[in-house]
């Protein structure tokens, strides 16, 4: 891996040998720069012990360095030295708060996520002439696939130098990716070759991951039928007054995610703009929709969306999101709190099929300004625990398809066709409206209100009829 890139990227198929490489690198530089200081790390220590520090105690001439096994610490006779850490938690990072390295080694980096990656990254500097970088290995797949396919792979060929200005220092940096191939590993190839075979049996998307180091599908996506070329457009089709339009949204002060989607007569779904910022308090959420819908060219949005969550009220205020948004103008419906059905709906607005003309679409497209649902969605990975569902970590990547989630099981229920309303559920839901204005609130904010009314609706019973689905 020799290169003078600031940032470098060696990955690709499973085999390849880049653990090798990466000790193989930092015992050249342990010996080319004496008093060198290096960090080498992985997620976790049963996988740093198993595989680098086993690896390095076997291939590093031992007549060069001395090991501390209870600070994990080589320590070369020039006085380089080499760390060995690991991060199981996004937390883990600030244990190298106060440390100072000329270069960190992360093998297995797509299981680090973004904010552990940049963080460390700041962890490189020191006042000598040594060089300064970031060099990393890895497979496709796990929680930073997306950020490292973007940052190395989505935005330059391999083996070319790509230039980033710093708009603070005016500073150039530069990255490199290096992919990795089975057939570069002689040794492996030499000792097994029948390693080849036995990845060329796995499912479609491991084989081109592992085998053909493909960074397009990777295993553990949870939306694998999502393929920019069918979802993603450049244009929006022409609007009638036909068509409906819906706003839908994951709020937290962490992130406020919002999408616009219009739905055509065919029931087909368009997202046509996003709302996506941090640290953003209700009304000026409720203000930001306004701006966005007008810049959209929207008229009227027919329903505004929301989590149930939004629903719970605050312990010192008495107050819930949905109540603040409400008395911005902003009135939300709630969707179904069942992530399971909710992510189920989601995978069949995306599914991929033949028109009639032959040509592979989908119900829903994206357009292509959606810049945060495109990059998050395919980056969306299993729970491991739970199959049907998506896992919530990294966190930042799940408001936008938290957000699409909620309008996709809201108008699947919707289309559901639903029972003539009884005489005293009209008559209920009169008076839940009189109870449900704004000046009624204070009086009556114990009783319970239209917005705790549970998710659940059968058709076959118009005793459960539930007035949040109409």
């Amino acid at each position: 891996m020799e290169a003078r890139e600031d940032e470098v990227l060696y990955g690709g198929a499973a085999g390849g040998g880049k653990s090798y490489v990466q000790l193989i690198d930092a015992l050249v530089y342990g010996i080319t720069y004496p008093g060198m200081k290096q960090l080498v790390l992985r997620r976790s220590f049963p996988e740093l012990e198993r595989s680098l520090i086993r690896v390095m105690l076997e291939i590093y001439p031992q007549q060069i360095y001395s090991y501390n096994s209870s600070k994990h610490t080589l320590r070369f006779n020039n006085g380089s030295i080499i760390d060995f850490g690991f991060c199981d938690n996004e937390s883990d990072v600030y244990k190298y708060q106060s440390a100072e390295y000329d270069v960190i080694r992360i093998d297995e980096a797509t299981h680090f996520t973004q904010m552990m990656y940049e963080y460390l990254r700041t962890r490189i500097r020191g006042a000598n002439t040594f060089p300064k970088q970031m060099k990393c290995s890895t497979n496709p797949g796990n929680v930073g696939h997306q950020y490292f396919k973007s940052r190395f792979i989505d935005c330059m060929p391999p083996m070319t130098t790509y230039e980033v200005k710093n708009p603070r220092t005016g500073k150039v940096q530069t990255r490199l990716f290096i992919p990795s191939r089975v057939t570069d590993n002689k040794f492996l190839m030499e000792a097994d070759p029948d390693y080849v075979a036995r990845l060329e049996d796995l499912p479609t998307d491991q084989r081109k991951a592992l085998l053909e180091g493909s960074w397009d599908l990777y295993e553990g996506q949870f939306f694998p039928e999502f393929d920019r070329d069918i979802h993603v457009i450049k244009t929006l089709p022409e609007r009638t007054r036909d068509w409906r339009i819906y706003f839908t949204c994951d709020y937290g002060l962490d992130m406020f995610a919002g999408l616009f989607i219009a739905c055509d007569e065919k029931d087909n779904a368009y997202v046509m703009g996003e709302i996506y910022q941090p640290n953003v308090i209700i009304s000026e959420a409720a203000k930001l929709i306004g701006q966005k819908r007008r810049q959209l060219g929207i008229v009227k949005c027919d329903e505004y969306l929301g989590p149930s969550d939004m629903w719970i009220r605050r312990q010192e205020t008495g107050k819930s999101v949905a109540d603040i948004f409400r008395t911005s103008g902003i009135l939300l419906h709630k969707t179904s709190r069942n992530r399971i059905a909710g992510w189920a709906a989601t995978k069949e607005w995306l599914h991929p099929y033949r028109d009639e003309q032959g040509i592979l679409t989908s119900r829903l497209k994206i357009h292509e300004s959606c810049v945060n649902l495109i990059r998050t969605l395919p980056a969306l990975q299993y729970d491991k625990n739970r199959p049907s569902d998506a896992a919530v970590q990294p966190h930042e990547i799940t408001h936008a398809p938290d957000a699409l989630r909620g309008f996709c099981v809201y108008r699947s229920r919707a289309n559901r066709e639903e029972p003539p309303v009884p005489p005293e559920v009209q008559s209920a839901e009169k008076e839940l409206d009189t109870f449900n204005s704004n000046g009624m609130f204070d009086i009556y904010g114990g009783r319970k209100r239209r917005d705790v009314i549970t998710d659940s609706y059968d058709s076959s019973d118009s005793s459960s009829y539930n007035p949040m689905y109409l």
